[in-house]
């Protein structure tokens, strides 16, 4: 199966459980894998063809910065379902990763990775 990639793509939200977490903005991170048929778009050319992933990047930038979850379970969720509305996408794989979490611990980041 044909994948499109958008790994990396950076925004801030306020997604979390603790009171902290709900006062401001921090840095998410969300990699997104679709898995669709790219056989016409790759013989005719025409963006009308395939999925925009700039329309998709828009649309995953504005669920991150606007709305507002408890759990990464949830956004990452939220996020694989704004990806599957249009019925090209057969698949969607979505990665969301907290990168400052409110955690004793030192960690690179806690993420959540969902299949639809």
């Amino acid at each position: 199966m044909d994948k499109i990639l958008i790994p990396g793509l950076r925004t801030l939200g306020i997604h979390g459980v603790l009171p902290e977490e709900r006062e401001r903005k921090q840095p998410f991170e969300v990699d997104i894998e679709l898995h669709i048929d790219l056989s016409l778009a790759g013989a005719s050319d025409d963006l009308a063809d395939t999925v925009d992933y700039g329309k998709i990047c828009e649309a995953v930038s504005g669920v991150v910065a606007s709305e507002s979850f408890l759990l990464l379970e949830r956004l990452a969720a939220r996020i694989a379902d704004v990806c599957k509305q249009d019925p090209r996408v057969l698949k969607a794989v979505v990665e969301v990763r907290k990168l400052h979490p409110p955690v004793i611990a030192q960690v690179k980041h806690v993420a959540v990775r969902v299949e639809r």
